[in-house]
């Protein structure tokens, strides 16, 4: 070792001369976070301590004596700071493994560090981890003869660390088990009972936009309760802003209106209101598939076969198979009576064509040739045809639905 004059502040022995060193390596040396001093003979100049003082007092890892950590038995979510977080570990070793991983620090002069981790079940509640660190500590103990600190020490540290499960029940399971809700959907229809295809679908609806507010985070997110009434459909949501956008998802799939209508119902520790919002969803009277004649005394261009009543009523008029829209005012639901529905089609022979507007078919309760409207979607080479016979006569439906 090259002959200096500083010496390790704590034993005595000589040590290279950091700051004339550094200059030597043209800066090269790394700036360590500690094990150095002032050399009292130079001022301005510092000192590390020699490599035996310096690993003395090493601690390569900082470990807790013990992890406590709380998990929600019902979901697995884990408590960390001052929330639930959902990890999506497979079992409690795997919440320990990150736990521990979060709780252990590595001294700052360690470079190259690689550990291992082998966790041993003790009980049901208890994990013991076994963690094995190694690493290299660079120490300026020799000068090479460019000059340069030269000098590597490896270190390994084995900690174990135990890990205490506590299970308790998070925030969002206790409000599902004491079946908490802010907020209903109330699913009707105008003038009709919702048919059992909307129910289904709104049930589908309102679970799919639950899990994908789940999917970003929304841990207050869920169904707390579905019913089926006489009239309808009623969701229970657990907040106020889930059952606003399920009501709307309805109506964009359905077509209709909501209002809503608030309810005081408690008051918070701040002394604000806490409201629960009634969310009530009216669908249109007629659905897709739906057959109308509409009331209005003007209108003689036959009955229409509803294709969708979202936004205003649009179909299909049954005599020339022109489209129809309902005007801005008449919405989705303008004045009408219901003839049928489109299930309600039979097959029917086909007679003849008699001209570009007329076409003879069997009718199928008498079964004598009759003249109807030939509809723009009628196949003159069809030897059938779906055909609804209502009050308003009997019409050709097209077979594309």
């Amino acid at each position: 070792m090259t002959d200096s004059r500083a010496f390790c502040p704590r034993c005595g022995d000589p040590v290279p001369e950091r700051a004339a060193s550094d200059e030597r390596a043209g800066g090269h040396a790394a700036e360590r976070a500690g094990g150095h001093a002032a050399d009292p003979l130079r001022p301005g100049a510092e000192v590390d301590l020699c490599d035996a003082c310096y690993f003395e007092d090493f601690e390569f890892v900082d470990a807790p004596d013990r992890i406590d950590v709380r998990v929600c038995a019902q979901c697995g979510a884990v408590y960390r700071g001052n929330r639930w977080v959902d990890v999506g570990a497979d079992d409690y070793t795997d919440v320990a493994i990150d736990e521990v991983s979060e709780a252990l620090s590595v001294h700052v002069d360690v470079e190259d560090v690689a550990w291992q981790v082998e966790p041993e079940q003790i009980d049901p509640n208890t994990i013991r981890m076994h963690c094995y660190f190694t690493g290299v500590v660079e120490r300026p103990s020799e000068v090479d003869a460019a000059g340069d600190l030269a000098g590597a020490t490896p270190v390994e540290e084995q900690v174990t660390v135990p890990v205490r499960i506590a299970r308790q029940t998070c925030t969002r399971c206790g409000r599902i088990a004491g079946d908490y809700y802010a907020s209903i959907v109330q699913i009707r229809a105008e003038d009709r009972t919702p048919t059992a295809e909307e129910v289904e679908r709104a049930k589908t609806i309102a679970n799919r936009v639950v899990a994908e507010m789940e999917a970003t985070g929304d841990r207050n997110a869920f169904v707390t309760e579905t019913t089926e009434t006489a009239d309808g459909l009623d969701i229970k949501l657990s907040t106020n802003k889930i059952g606003k956008k399920i009501a709307n998802k309805m109506v964009e799939e359905f077509g209709g209106t909501v209002t809503d209508a608030e309810t005081l119902v408690t008051e918070d520790e701040d002394g604000n209101g806490v409201y629960r919002v009634t969310f009530a969803v009216r669908l249109p009277p007629y659905t897709p598939g739906d057959v109308i004649a509409l009331e209005d005394d003007a209108d003689t261009d036959g009955p229409i076969l509803v294709r969708s009543a979202r936004g205003n009523l649009k179909g299909t008029r049954l005599t020339t198979g022109d489209r129809y829209e309902a005007s801005y005012e008449e919405g989705n639901s303008p004045p009408a009576r219901k003839l049928g529905e489109r299930e309600d089609a039979v097959e029917t022979t086909v007679v003849t064509v008699e001209d570009d507007r007329a076409v003879q078919v069997l009718d199928p309760e008498t079964y004598r040739a009759k003249t109807v409207a030939r509809p723009d979607y009628f196949d003159p080479d069809a030897d059938t045809v779906p055909v609804l016979k209502s009050r308003a006569g009997l019409h050709i439906l097209p077979d594309d639905e």
